[in-house]
């Protein structure tokens, strides 16, 4: 993985801006893509739990889809994979019909006192 780039800094800001307003909060966080992906590796997301969110792992609806699944980690309180791509039917339904294909780790966080 890639050193975090300055927009994946302020998402972390972010987090921990949030967490001290004591928002439970979810992080996305993209560890694989193959072929055409729109984000790298590395690249960040963090959600709340009323569904705003900072940063970017993809785009259009798969971004709406990990918004959704982060809000359900935050209910559950554990973390999920997720996987997009044209192999996967759910890859035209999100809008990743670009060739490639991305896993991203969802995991709720919690604030620290």
């Amino acid at each position: 993985m890639s050193e975090p780039s300055s927009i994946d800094l302020d998402v972390l800001a972010t987090a921990e801006a949030w967490a001290g307003e004591g928002r439970r909060l979810a992080l996305a966080t993209v560890v694989e893509t193959w072929g055409s992906a729109p984000r790298p590796a590395g690249s960040r997301l963090v959600i709340d739990e009323e569904g705003r969110f900072e940063g970017s792992v993809s785009g259009g609806c798969v971004e709406g889809a990990v918004v959704t699944e982060a809000i359900e980690a935050i209910e559950a309180g554990a973390p999920r994979m997720l996987e997009f791509g044209v192999a996967d039917e759910t890859a035209w339904r999100v809008g990743l019909s670009c060739g490639g294909r991305i896993r991203v780790y969802v995991e709720p966080i919690e604030a620290s006192i």
